[in-house]
C-alpha cells in the first residue's frame, strides 16, 4: 500500500524540504524522524476516532507513555482529505518496541500511579465517545457514579451473550451480580473519575528500545476507577511484579482496603465476560463464572 497523497503532503508541511522512505506502517524522514501511519476501512470509524482521542487524552495526562498523535482524519478513494467520512486514518510518532523489562515496569507502575491515574475528568465517569476492546464495542458516554457506568459495562456484555443465544448460566449469574454485588461493592466508594488505558495487558506494554523508558498502547479509554487498570494486567500475566509493587506505593488501595480482593474480581470479571464474547465459552467462560460464584458467595455472606 503507498502512502496516501494527503498525508504525505501533510508531512512534508511539517518538514519542508525532507525525504520521506515509506515502509507502511512506519514512514523515516531524512530528518531520522519516523512515524507511524494507520489507515482503515470506511467501516471503522468509530474504532479509529476512540483510539485516536484515547491516545490524545493519555499524551496529555503522561507525555511519552503513548505515541504522541500527529495528525488523524479521513481520506477518500484517491488518498485525499474527506471531511468527515470515508476511510478514517492516523498518524502518530512511531515507537521501536520490544518487551517491558522489570526496571521499565516499576516506572510504568509509578507513572501510572503518579500521572495517568491522577488525570481527571469534570464531565463525569465514561467518555465522550465509544472504545473498542478488542473488537467489543464500549459505547461510553457520561455517568454521574462509577457503579452506573461500570454496571452498563457488564450488561452490555450479558445483553450480548443473552441476544445470541449463549451462556444462559452466565446471563443468569451475571444478572445478580448487577443487582446485588455492583452497587454494594461500588456504592460507597470516594473515589474520582480517572483516565483508564482500558485493556493494560502485557501484549499492550513495552519499552520504547531507543530510551529504555516504557511505552503502553492500543487503548480502550475511560474515567472510572484506577483499580480497573490492574485486573487484566493480572488475568494474563506477564507485567513485571516490579509495576505492581511501585504502583501500590503511589497509588494506595482505595478504601475499604478489605474488599479490594473483590473488586478486583469484579473488574476481573469483566475482561472474563468480553473474552468470552470475542472467543466463545470454554475457559474464558467458565472463569467468568467462577469469579460470579465468588462474588455471589460475599454477597451471601454480607446477607446482600
Amino acid at each position: 500500500m503507498a502512502l496516501p497523497p494527503f498525508i504525505l503532503n501533510k508531512l512534508q508541511q511539517l518538514e519542508p524540504g525532507a525525504l520521506f522512505d515509506v515502509r507502511l506502517p512506519r514512514v523515516q524522514s531524512s530528518s531520522g524522524t519516523r512515524y507511524f501511519v494507520k489507515v482503515g476501512a470506511s467501516g471503522e470509524k468509530e474504532q479509529y476516532i476512540g483510539e485516536e482521542r484515547s491516545l490524545r487524552d493519555m499524551h496529555a495526562a503522561a507525555p511519552g507513555l503513548v505515541p504522541k498523535m500527529v495528525m488523524s482524519g479521513f481520506l477518500d478513494s484517491n488518498g485525499e482529505s474527506q471531511g468527515d467520512s470515508g476511510r478514517p486514518y492516523f498518524v502518530s510518532e512511531y515507537k521501536d518496541i520490544g518487551p517491558l523489562s522489570s526496571q521499565a515496569g516499576a516506572i510504568l507502575g509509578k507513572r501510572l500511579g503518579v500521572e495517568l491515574h491522577r488525570f481527571k475528568s469534570d464531565k463525569g465517569f465514561g467518555f465522550d465517545v465509544p472504545t473498542f476492546c478488542g473488537a467489543t464495542r464500549m459505547r461510553n458516554g457520561w455517568y454521574d457514579t462509577w457503579t452506573e457506568c461500570f454496571s452498563v459495562k457488564i450488561k452490555d456484555l450479558l445483553q450480548t451473550l443473552q441476544d445470541e443465544g449463549r451462556g444462559k448460566r452466565l446471563v443468569q449469574k451475571g444478572g445478580e451480580v448487577c443487582s446485588r454485588v455492583i452497587p454494594a461493592l461500588l456504592g460507597n466508594l470516594d473515589i474520582e473519575p480517572v483516565l483508564i488505558h482500558g485493556d493494560l495487558w502485557s501484549g499492550n506494554t513495552g519499552i520504547d528500545n531507543q530510551t529504555g523508558e516504557p511505552v503502553i498502547f492500543d487503548p480502550s479509554s475511560f474515567y472510572g476507577h484506577n483499580e480497573f487498570d490492574l485486573a487484566i494486567a493480572r488475568i494474563f500475566g506477564g507485567i513485571p511484579a516490579s509495576f505492581f509493587e511501585t504502583y501500590e506505593t503511589v497509588m494506595p488501595k482505595t478504601k475499604p482496603v478489605k474488599e479490594y480482593q473483590q473488586r478486583g474480581d469484579l473488574y476481573e470479571l469483566f475482561h472474563y465476560l468480553n473474552h468470552t464474547v470475542l472467543f466463545g465459552g470454554g475457559g474464558y467462560a467458565a472463569s467468568a463464572e467462577r469469579k460470579m460464584d465468588a462474588l455471589l458467595k460475599w454477597a451471601n455472606s454480607k446477607n446482600l
